[in-house]
């Protein structure tokens, strides 16, 4: 079995592999800025950031971070040959506008429907949910990145039973156990980890799942 390490940097793979060159990609905070590091040889993506860059490289090196280069999380990052720089406004006016044509977040649960709550748990100090809404209803595809369950609890379900962050949003989830496309019948798994059974995926979702008849195993490069 995986370590939570080696699940996050699998997990980030595999959503690299369905970045297409010459896309205009958004990464939210956490696993998701990982996917910078995975993009597939020889396919050009321009990673956007809502703090204002378009050209965001791979994390740096700790002797070469340069502290007026961040991600939105304000996590050390690099910045390309060709890159740009532009305030919150202009970025946004990105974003809102659907320029981006993919957003890789993270959730704390999915819903069959697409629904997606992603920035707050009751009852815990939270900074807002930033630009998570703006980019669920801007991008043009939405790929959810995260662990299929927290300490053993389903975050696929029938229902979200956290504030939504939006509505009938999310195409696409990659886990560590499979990936899942968000369709008008519910969730379909269409690639299965070897790692886990079929029945294991199924117990650790809590909603129906639509194994398809083109399944395959998750593979990444």
């Amino acid at each position: 079995m995986m370590d939570k390490q080696q699940m996050q940097e699998f997990i980030a793979k595999r959503v690299a592999m369905e970045l297409q060159d010459g896309d205009l990609v958004n990464l939210g905070i956490g696993m998701p800025t990982l996917v910078a590091n995975y993009v597939p040889e020889g396919r050009t993506v321009y990673f956007q950031s809502e703090n204002g860059f378009i050209g965001l490289g791979p994390a740096p090196e700790d002797d070469e971070t340069d502290p007026c280069i961040t991600n939105a999380g304000a996590m050390p990052a690099t910045i390309l040959p060709g890159g740009s720089f532009f305030d919150s406004a202009m970025s946004f006016g990105i974003i809102r506008g659907g320029h981006v044509n993919t957003t890789v977040l993270g959730a704390l649960q999915v819903a069959e429907n697409g629904d997606i709550a992603n920035y707050m748990v009751p009852g815990k100090m939270v900074p807002g949910m930033g630009g998570a809404m703006d980019l669920l209803v801007g991008a043009k595809k939405v790929i959810v990145a995260m662990e299929h369950t927290t300490k053993g609890t389903p975050k696929l379900l029938k229902e979200c039973t956290l504030p939504l962050t939006a509505v009938n949003a999310v195409d696409l989830i990659v886990t560590e156990m499979g990936v899942i496309e968000v369709t008008a019948r519910g969730f379909v798994l269409i690639e299965q980890n070897p790692e886990y059974t079929l029945e294991q995926i199924r117990e650790a979702t809590g909603a129906d799942l639509i194994f398809s008849m083109k399944l395959k195993p998750m593979v990444v490069a």
